[in-house]
């Protein structure tokens, strides 16, 4: 049964979000931006409507996720003085406690999630490191997990391009998350991934250690201009593999994009390299590789952001691109996050997918 601290500490944290997310004002801003959609003229320019349209809709999702909260901090206050009077049961209140505190630690997550990249959909790459089948069974290991991660969260998710490897496994996956918020969420996932255990591979049944390393970028729409120099652009195109059958490997579907241009970060000349067999239409896989090179361009420089912000905020962490930053070692049945030291012994549902509690530690920490 919880206590009467427990319930005013609730109530607080519901009370502190109304005023730093200004709900108040976000009500009286959605009126008004609602308003500019009803034009007859509204739909003349498809862009600035699709900007428009999201522009309202992001309103909504904190206006409805505030409301959440407040209806069941509401029930749970409400519960609490049903009990005092014997008419609801300690577990009923005690479920209610669940329910408004499950409510405010998801709006308190999402107010973590306050960059303008945030809210966009995600792309997810998966390469896997030195070490043969062991390494690329780990990688394939890692590519269900998120995959089972997004149909929990309900997002969609499209392979761009995917490599089997030689014997089992695979070398590489590129896949699209679509959906709200996909991006800020699975930023936390950015770094080698370590996987300890008895291989199955090993026929003297020895304890190996293999590595993947995952990438996160943004998938950006049509609202974000990324300049892509025409000029910097290379293309090789290539017969397609994996599902599909023969009717794929006729056709040179596959597209490889090269595209050199002066890195931000490290003000060097760089090569990026995008291979695209998402479908058996040349020019549609065209159309998604340049997407994923806008997107990988404009990561370069929210990141070129970030460190510049980092080194006014010296004090604050920042994402550590390539570094180390989770080991999954399954014979001692532990998963742990090197940067937060978030734990847990469940590694079958972590592999499942059940990877929220990592995401949320290193969310409230950073």
């Amino acid at each position: 049964m919880i206590t009467i601290d427990q319930l005013k500490d609730l109530q607080q944290r519901a009370d502190k979000l109304k005023q730093y997310l200004q709900i108040d004002e976000k009500r009286i801003q959605l009126e008004e931006e609602e308003l500019h959609t009803q034009t007859p003229e509204f739909w003349n320019d498809a862009k600035a409507a699709e900007a428009q349209m999201k522009k309202v809709k992001t309103l909504k999702r904190w206006i409805e996720g505030y409301e959440e909260v407040r209806k069941t901090t509401e029930e749970l206050a409400l519960s609490y003085d049903f009990f005092r009077d014997e008419v609801v049961t300690e577990e009923e209140v005690d479920k209610a406690y669940e329910n408004a505190l499950a409510a405010v630690e998801d709006l308190e997550m999402r107010n973590m999630l306050s960059h303008e990249e945030d809210p966009l959909s995600a792309v997810l790459k998966i390469v896997a490191g030195a070490g043969g089948t062991e390494a690329q069974d780990w990688a394939e290991q890692l590519m269900r997990m998120y995959q089972r991660y997004c149909e929990k969260h309900n997002y969609k998710v499209t392979i761009a391009n995917l490599q089997e490897g030689d014997e089992a496994g695979i070398k590489t996956v590129t896949f699209n998350v679509e959906g709200d918020f996909a991006y800020g969420y699975l930023k936390s996932e950015n770094g080698v991934h370590r996987l300890v255990r008895v291989s199955p591979y090993n026929a003297q049944g020895k304890r190996m250690t293999s590595f993947a390393s995952v990438f996160v970028v943004p998938l950006i729409d049509d609202t974000i201009e990324v300049v892509v120099n025409p000029a910097n652009l290379s293309w090789d195109t290539f017969r397609s593999s994996g599902a599909g059958g023969q009717n794929v490997n006729k056709v040179e579907s596959g597209v490889r994009l090269h595209y050199k241009f002066i890195n931000p970060l490290t003000e060097q000349p760089d090569e990026i390299v995008i291979e695209n067999t998402e479908t058996r239409d040349q020019p549609k896989n065209r159309e998604n590789a340049l997407r994923h090179l806008r997107s990988q361009l404009y990561e370069l420089e929210l990141e070129k952001r970030r460190q510049a912000a980092a080194k006014v905020e010296a004090g604050k962490k920042k994402i550590e691109w390539g570094s180390q930053i989770r080991s999954y070692v399954f014979d001692d049945r532990r998963v742990k996050d090197h940067r937060t030291n978030y734990q847990t012994s469940n590694v079958g549902a972590v592999m499942d997918g059940d990877i929220d509690g990592f995401i949320k530690a290193y969310l409230m920490e950073f």
